[in-house]
């Protein structure tokens, strides 16, 4: 596909049932970047349950304030999994660490942001994800066209909301799809 006409940066992708790909089976992914050279978003919806943010940050050797709030630590995607990203709204930016993705939204990847947020100063809304979904140059378009995707708007309870279980199916009734009539199975009549 020859010259990106739509970004889906601040977007979100919505897994269909039959996709195919077990690491993205029933995920949102919160689309951080998209250009002609390629995609990258953050699974929203799948905790990495094994993973606590206290013992992250003990393990990174950041003292956190007891009166800071933890923020439940995800499976970002398949790609660099021990490296962290945080999406979190655009009140904070640590200066040349932060992507903005929109007006409401942005994603640093440096450690200022975790000792930030262990301190009680970081961003009102945010998740950290460990890892991200990458696309190569029209590699998503496709994907998209072969209706492994739906695309909707981002919203905020379903981006930062602690429901992970639910975020699938309020991401398509958010599109006013009913998630009970998508079948995994395609067929002709």
């Amino acid at each position: 596909m020859e010259g990106l006409d739509l970004s889906l940066a601040g977007k979100l992708l919505v897994a269909m049932p039959d996709m195919g790909d077990a690491r993205f089976e029933r995920s949102v992914i919160y689309m951080c970047a998209h250009s002609d050279d390629g995609a990258m978003g953050l699974i929203v919806n799948k905790p990495a349950p094994e993973v606590r943010f206290g013992d992250l940050l003990k393990q990174l050797g950041i003292e956190a304030d007891p009166e800071a709030r933890d923020i439940r630590v995800h499976f970002g995607g398949p790609v660099e999994h021990g490296r962290g990203f945080v999406l979190h709204s655009a009140d904070y930016n640590s200066g040349n660490g932060t992507l903005e993705v929109d007006d409401t939204t942005s994603m640093t990847a440096t450690m200022d942001v975790l000792e930030d947020i262990a301190a009680g100063r970081g961003p009102e809304s945010s998740m950290l994800a460990l890892g991200y979904a990458g696309w190569g140059p029209g590699q998503l378009e496709d994907e998209i066209a072969l209706n492994g995707w739906l695309v909707c708007d981002a919203r905020d309870d379903i981006v930062y909301g602690r429901a992970n279980e639910f975020k699938w199916n309020a991401a398509l009734k958010h599109m006013g799809i009913d998630p009970l009539l998508l079948s995994s199975t395609s067929g002709s009549a």
